[in-house]
């Protein structure tokens, strides 16, 4: 399988968690440090639109949602999971061969090809629809399939720093592999 066929696995997952939120469960608070629901959201649509910005060579010089932002929300206010539907597809229709191809330049990273940060972002999906579903006391079984590219990806590439991904926790003896993926990734996970 592909990258972007698990990158589409990983979207639709996370578009199946937003759309199970309810109307008074956006603020609720999040896993990650000072981020609610929403505000997840709004950083998982930002990514979306600089994805496509890197895509066409378009600037988009937007930054509430960054990784580390104050206040992601700002980008998730009305409808989070239309927007987050709309920004998918204006994404997704620019990821061309070409397109993946090209070299862009990512913060704390350097110049890596587009299909990395596909590979990225993937990672950075699937931890969100776990954020997500968490905060909202539900449990997600992410596809097998991505947790495994998640995993391969968060070892050979993490940034441990505030905004991005937390210290790596000890998972229980037991764990299946997306146990031990968030764990990895500073993600306390509970039965």
């Amino acid at each position: 399988m592909n990258v972007m066929e698990l990158y589409g696995r990983a979207q639709d997952g996370f578009d199946a968690v937003l759309a199970g939120v309810g109307p008074d469960q956006w603020e609720t608070p999040s896993t990650c440090p000072d981020w609610s629901v929403r505000d997840v959201a709004g950083h998982v649509i930002w990514a979306q639109r600089q994805l496509r910005a890197w895509a066409t060579g378009e600037e988009y010089a937007d930054h509430a949602g960054a990784p580390g932002s104050p206040r992601p929300a700002v980008l998730a206010e009305g409808d989070p999971l239309k927007l987050w539907r709309e920004a998918r597809e204006e994404a997704t229709a620019t990821l061309t061969g070409e397109a993946l191809a090209k070299t862009v330049a990512l913060p704390g990273v350097g110049e890596i090809p587009l299909v990395a940060v596909v590979t990225l972002l993937l990672t950075d999906t699937a931890t969100h629809t776990w954020d997500i579903a968490h905060a909202l006391g539900e449990k997600v079984v992410l596809d097998p399939a991505v947790v495994s590219a998640a995993f391969e990806w968060s070892r050979a590439n993490v940034i441990r720093r505030p905004g991005f991904f937390g210290p790596e926790l000890a998972p229980p003896d037991d764990a299946d592999e997306q146990t031990r993926l968030l764990a990895f990734l500073g993600r306390t996970v509970t039965a």
